[in-house]
């Protein structure tokens, strides 16, 4: 029997349950490209904060394109569960915050009447580095941020919230991204300029893009998972989602609407997220990709399995200890040693099967501020990374095909580049692929080649 709101009552006693009146919660909160980490993160959150009492923070959740989420949760009323999983135990909660699953190129007059909505004072992001449509140089690629990205479906509710004089929102950039909450201003300015310039200053004025910084460890959930689910809490969540323990989300305090309390539920509201984004891009990321394309070279699947080869761990621990660490501006109450020790125990747990391949896709999108940035302020230190100089060998592997098809929206150049005679001119020089403020010197160039030969 599939999990809905008439039969929750149905689940196994072990199941937590979020106890608030769902029909009593208003919609305040939209959120574009719900996926596994969006309701194992950012929707289990708010849904803790309405279940200590906060009202109407209810999520209307958006799928750019895919309808898969929605014909998850659809049917399920929009309930699902989130299950923490660590070696030799599980709990799993039900998560009531999201109301219904929007498919845009389906519903748009729904989803901009969502967006549009005068109680909605959120909209949150989890669109992936790419769905920021961002052209090599960081400039916003016009080309790709038409039909299909969320730029035009903001761009139609700003103009209608404007002329209802609904006020302005706050967009909750949650994805990968250095910044992100300026980067998506910026770029979102760049939309505008060019399609309509008298709603830029709108926008300005009466919108917030705070930034943030998301932690938590969400694999794709398998058929074997939901079956095993099944058997514990008694009814087939086909919107499941499988996670770690550990989560952490740091928030700039910047909001034009009313917010959920989410600090009461653990988050960190803070005036200057850099210091936590910082770290958590160059060393859990940067490590996590160091695992992918390493890990994969050495025939591993998993996260947990690559950790576990000692040659693999120590490339991590020198990456985290003595190449990125040393490139953060650490706040006050950061501890980066800690921080790297937990790191190596999370990417330890044998409980969450987080897939290598999965990890692996997209590298022109994750790697300039996984790896290059570390890169290039050593390099102007006179120091050299070789854990990050072997992963890089790594992934012009995996450019090469050597893990199977390249899921990267770069593929076709970056695949080219790396079959070159000198791939690392053609993907890091001045003109390369990927070009960046590293510019791989002598010694660089020679242990990547070492790897490749």
């Amino acid at each position: 029997m599939r999990l809905s709101a008439g039969n929750r009552a149905r689940l196994d006693q072990a199941v937590a349950d979020f106890g608030y009146d769902r029909a009593s919660q208003q919609v305040g909160i939209v959120h574009l490209g719900i996926g596994a980490f969006h309701r194992a993160h950012q929707a289990w959150y708010t849904d803790r904060a309405m279940a200590a009492g906060d009202r109407d923070f209810a999520i209307v959740g958006v799928s750019l394109r895919s309808p898969a989420v929605a014909e998850q949760l659809n049917p399920q009323d929009g309930l699902y569960t989130v299950t923490e999983r660590s070696d030799g135990a599980a709990a799993t909660r039900l998560v009531g915050a999201v109301q219904r699953v929007l498919v845009a190129d389906q519903a748009r007059d729904a989803v901009l009447g969502s967006l549009s909505a005068a109680q909605t004072g959120i909209v949150s992001l989890t669109v992936t580095e790419k769905g920021y449509c961002r052209a090599a140089d960081g400039s916003l690629d016009f080309a790709a941020s038409g039909a299909g990205s969320f730029y035009p479906l903001l761009a139609e509710a700003f103009q209608q919230r404007r002329a209802a004089g609904a006020g302005g929102l706050t967009l909750l950039s949650c994805d990968n991204l250095a910044d992100n909450g300026r980067q998506l201003a910026r770029l979102m300015g760049e939309y505008l300029d060019r399609h309509d310039p008298a709603l830029r200053s709108w926008f300005d004025a009466e919108c917030a893009c705070p930034s943030t910084m998301v932690d938590r460890i969400v694999p794709a959930t398998t058929a074997a998972d939901r079956a095993e689910l099944v058997a514990r809490i008694g009814l087939d969540d086909h919107g499941a989602v499988m996670t770690e323990p550990f989560s952490q989300w740091v928030i700039e305090d910047t909001f034009v609407a009313p917010r959920p309390r989410w600090e009461a539920v653990g988050a960190e509201l803070v005036s200057d997220v850099r210091p936590y984004e910082t770290a958590k891009l160059r060393m859990l990321n940067g490590a996590h990709s160091l695992l992918a394309y390493c890990g994969l070279r050495r025939g591993h699947a998993y996260v947990h399995q690559a950790i576990a080869d000692p040659a693999i761990r120590q490339l991590v621990e020198t990456l985290l200890r003595d190449e990125a660490a040393p490139t953060v501006a650490a706040a006050p109450d950061q501890d980066l040693e800690r921080y790297g020790q937990a790191l190596v125990a999370r990417f330890a747990n044998p409980a969450l099967n987080h897939q290598l391949i999965q990890i692996a896709m997209d590298g022109s999108q994750k790697l300039p501020q996984r790896w290059l940035e570390t890169l290039a302020i050593h390099q102007a230190r006179g120091q050299q990374c070789p854990a990050i100089l072997t992963g890089i060998a790594g992934w012009i592997q995996h450019l090469r095909g050597a893990n199977g098809p390249v899921d990267d929206p770069r593929a076709g150049v970056l695949s080219a580049a790396a079959q070159s005679a000198d791939p690392v001119s053609a993907l890091f020089g001045p003109d390369g692929a990927l070009a960046s403020a590293w510019l791989p010197s002598a010694a660089d160039r020679a242990a990547i080649n070492a790897h490749l030969a």
